[in-house]
């Protein structure tokens, strides 16, 4: 199952990366955009949920790495009142690759 690295800045301008276990999150973040803050939450939610569906459709048990990075992003966020996520890069991946360049959550 192809995976997707991603990197993003947040409105202080710090930068992170993620991790999403299915392809599926291009259907909710595309790179090069800006999302208002709870937007963004809102569409990494729907992606990283539904990417952890996908895993247990294939091999029966959800995808704690999703989970990891939303629970990062949703911590993250709480640091701020609003402003804009920019999504900076997404790569696919085979299943369980990190881009090592990039910092993790």
């Amino acid at each position: 199952m192809p995976a997707v690295n991603f990197k993003l800045r947040w409105p202080d301008g710090q930068e992170m990366s993620g991790y999403s276990p299915s392809t599926i999150i291009y259907e909710h973040l595309c790179a090069g955009s800006s999302y208002a803050l709870e937007d963004f939450i809102l569409r990494a939610e729907n992606a990283l949920n539904a990417a952890s569906e996908r895993v247990k459709d294939v091999k029966g048990f959800y995808c704690s790495s999703a989970m990891d990075t939303l629970s990062a992003l949703r911590y993250h966020a709480r640091g701020f009142e609003g402003g804009q996520v920019q999504i900076l890069d997404m790569q696919t991946a085979h299943a369980g690759q990190v881009n090592s360049g990039w910092s993790s959550f």
